[in-house]
């Protein structure tokens, strides 16, 4: 149903040990493909109000982890919707929980890389064996594509 291509890591060059007074640092950091401002590529359906949330999401460290917070409409930051931790930052597919109004609900975010657009991730709510690369899962009950926008301003707190 969905074709993932390769995914190529975002590099940033490690600067602490200059800006500690050393030596220019020569290592690179990898830095998670998820970072930034997403927003939905399309919004041609009504949405639930459950599902407004997901609108944008920022996605940024939050303490020792990465986290995604909803950003509304005006630009105000919502509630945080998921946290993963960094160990899984570079991973092609996140899997975790969210809330889905009172309940909590499975998220599985794919990272897709290919050579026709623009990268952009999936994401998809529901059922524990809710599965994007499967006809044997369930299918969601909330699913969208985002695109990023540049940087993430909202944060969790």
């Amino acid at each position: 149903m969905f074709q993932t291509g390769h995914r190529t890591p975002f590099i940033l060059t490690a600067l602490a040990a200059l800006a500690l007074g050393g030596a220019p640092a020569a290592q690179a950091v990898e830095v998670a493909p998820y970072f930034g401002h997403w927003t939905q590529t399309a919004l041609d359906s009504p949405v639930s109000s459950k599902g407004k949330l997901y609108t944008s999401i920022d996605v940024a460290p939050c303490g020792k982890d990465f986290c995604g917070v909803s950003v509304a409409a005006d630009g105000s930051c919502g509630p945080t919707l998921f946290r993963f931790l960094t160990i899984h930052a570079s991973n092609e597919e996140l899997k975790g929980h969210v809330k889905w109004g009172s309940a909590k609900k499975t998220v599985v975010i794919d990272y897709v890389k290919n050579d026709v657009e623009p990268p952009y991730v999936m994401l998809g709510i529901g059922e524990p064996d809710l599965d994007f690369s499967s006809r044997e899962g369930s299918m969601p009950i909330f699913s969208a594509n985002y695109t990023v926008k540049g940087e993430a301003h909202c944060f969790a707190k």
